[in-house]
């Protein structure tokens, strides 16, 4: 019996080139294919997901750079950052008598003549970064392929031939009309970056940093993603990428220009720096990321009432340590971490609970406040703190913006992937005054926490994009720049009561917040009576409640089930809401 038929791991452009070879024995033109699939990516899903193999990829970071080979099969992770339209690029071509392809690669495996025949493809490009705020703890582990990439190194990399480095590049940007109806596909997930004739070289002139401050040991790809519909792939979505870096990170630039260049436009890659500082990813298969997908060992069980139980009291437990043993705080924490964005009405975002925890001193949070964020830090893969100051507000750069000398959006503080948690502390504001910056990032917050949206700069217009971010306010006072849906004065009794937490407790209590928030809600007719009665009853008593309270305690409700692992709401939860919110309120007087 022979062996595989393709090296998928080592060779995939070898499987790539193989079978559009047998494809093209059956048809006399690629144009058949039109710029699609002929094949060969059935053949990846089914060596990388119906025969297991995914785990053998080696995941693409600053570490393994230097030792992945080009063109070996490789994973990356990240969150889409910048969408930079479409480009077109030479897809099949004649060699003599013979149809070869170039998908999938940025430099033609063989010189292409003045004079062939050739087939226009397109693809699209997007520009994707680290997942913003991704703490170590759920960043993939890459101890697996550590063996298999050091069997790649610097010594046994096959060198790039340089009449490969002098054939012709084959990208092209489209050159998109700027007055282009854009705003469609903006509210839908996306947004109106036009990819200019020269928008690899426009990018590669800009001081690459799409990330205001990034970290030296993060990594930013170029992706180029193919045969996918438009509405797949939404700006700051988080995916895992399966494809080729193409492009040896010593490949010259002094490329020669080919027809194909010259006749649409200067060489992209010219001035694009070399692979190791920002890779040209080719991608093969793309997958959608969600919280659960960051989880270590993520069991895949049924999230069963008694175990979700016994997980909910150990975990609240520990929020009460954390939180020096004030029960009631505890309570509205756990609320917190398991809200969610699950619909939306008008301007309305249902099942959002932000927290607005008051009477932190500057001695209290350094205390209690450190020990939340560590708390919360180790429980959701992606987390965030912005400790809150005149001078941050008038300096900061919350708000993405697009920046039309270099075609590319230039991102914010704000722009993050749903299921971040942002901890917002007020507790070093003092009296100042705020510049019109300062102003502007006043509202963006406000309007963050109000309407779970962020407002996009793209100069001649401003968009709102809709976002889900956790928000919790930590301040002395009730806050004045970002209206929580819950103010808790903060009430602790001991001083430091915090205890060790095991890797298997915290996997346990990551698992737990990430499955029963996803659980699915409802009321049934009776106790849907029996809130509304209560509802009415409670107005008629406070004539100060509004439709905010009101909608603040049906989603308290839904919280309080679904911490218990219960998809519908019982007697006993809807009356520990009441109780909960009654005690609140007695701290507020």
């Amino acid at each position: 019996m022979g062996g595989p038929q393709y090296d998928f791991l080592a060779n995939p452009l070898g499987a790539v080139r193989s079978t559009f070879e047998k494809a093209m024995a059956s048809v006399s033109d690629p144009s058949s294919f039109n710029g699609g699939d002929w094949g060969a990516m059935d053949l990846f899903t089914n060596f990388l997901f119906d025969q297991s193999h995914l785990s053998q990829v080696p995941v693409l970071t600053p570490a393994t750079m230097r030792w992945i080979k080009p063109n070996t099969l490789v994973r990356f992770r990240g969150m889409i950052q910048d969408m930079l339209g479409n480009e077109f690029y030479v897809g099949a071509y004649k060699d003599g008598a013979t149809w070869r392809t170039n998908k999938f690669m940025d430099v033609s495996q063989f010189p292409i003549g003045p004079s062939a025949d050739t087939r226009i493809w397109e693809r699209r490009l997007l520009y994707c970064v680290p997942v913003p705020g991704l703490n170590s703890w759920a960043q993939i582990s890459s101890e697996a392929v550590t063996d298999h990439c050091m069997g790649c190194s610097s010594e046994q990399r096959e060198k790039r031939p340089r009449e490969e480095a002098e054939c012709s590049d084959m990208a092209v940007s489209v050159e998109e009309d700027q007055d282009s109806p854009n705003t469609k596909k903006m509210r839908e997930g996306e947004h109106p970056s036009h990819a200019s004739q020269s928008q690899e070289s426009e990018i590669a002139s800009s001081s690459f940093s799409p990330v205001p401050g990034p970290e030296e040991n993060s990594l930013h790809c170029l992706v180029k993603i193919y045969d996918s519909p438009e509405s797949e792939l939404k700006l700051n979505e988080i995916f895992e990428f399966v494809g080729v870096l193409t492009s040896d990170p010593e490949i010259q630039e002094d490329n020669v220009d080919n027809d194909l260049s010259n006749e649409f436009c200067e060489d992209p890659l010219r001035h694009f720096p070399p692979n190791k500082v920002v890779p040209r990813f080719h991608c093969f298969i793309h997958k959608k990321l969600a919280v659960q997908d960051f989880l270590q060992n993520n069991p895949i069980i049924e999230p069963k009432l008694d175990l979700v139980k016994g997980m909910r009291e150990a975990l609240l437990r520990h929020l009460t340590a954390v939180l020096g043993n004030d029960d009631v705080a505890a309570h509205f924490v756990l609320l917190h971490l398991l809200s969610k964005v699950h619909s939306r009405v008008d301007t309305l975002a249902v099942g959002k609970l932000s927290l607005n925890l008051t009477c932190f001193s500057k001695e209290i949070v350094s205390i209690f406040g450190n020990q939340l964020k560590v708390a919360v830090k180790n429980l959701f893969p992606f987390t965030h703190c912005i400790p809150l100051t005149v001078e941050y507000l008038n300096t900061a750069s919350l708000a993405p913006k697009k920046n039309y000398d270099t075609n590319r959006l230039e991102t914010g503080a704000l722009q993050l992937a749903e299921g971040s948690h942002l901890i917002v502390d007020e507790t070093k504001l003092e009296a100042g005054t705020l510049n019109s910056v300062g102003v502007e990032n006043a509202r963006l917050l406000n309007n963050l926490v109000e309407c779970q949206k962020v407002e996009y700069d793209f100069k001649y217009y401003k968009m709102d994009m809709t976002t889900d971010v956790q928000l919790l306010v930590l301040s002395e006072g009730r806050s004045n720049i970002l209206p929580a849906d819950v103010i808790v004065p903060f009430r602790p009794s001991a001083a430091n009561c915090s205890e060790a937490v095991t890797t298997e407790a915290l996997e346990a209590w990551r698992w737990y917040l990430a499955t029963v928030r996803q659980l699915p809600h409802s009321i049934e007719s009776e106790m849907q009576q029996v809130v509304e009665n209560d509802l009415v009853a409670a107005r008629q008593a406070d004539r100060s409640l509004n439709a905010q309270d009101l909608s603040r305690w049906l989603t308290m409700s839904r919280l309080m089930s679904l911490s218990f692992g219960e998809t519908s709401l019982s007697l006993e939860h809807w009356q520990m809401v009441k109780e909960l919110d009654r005690l609140r309120k007695e701290r507020l007087k």
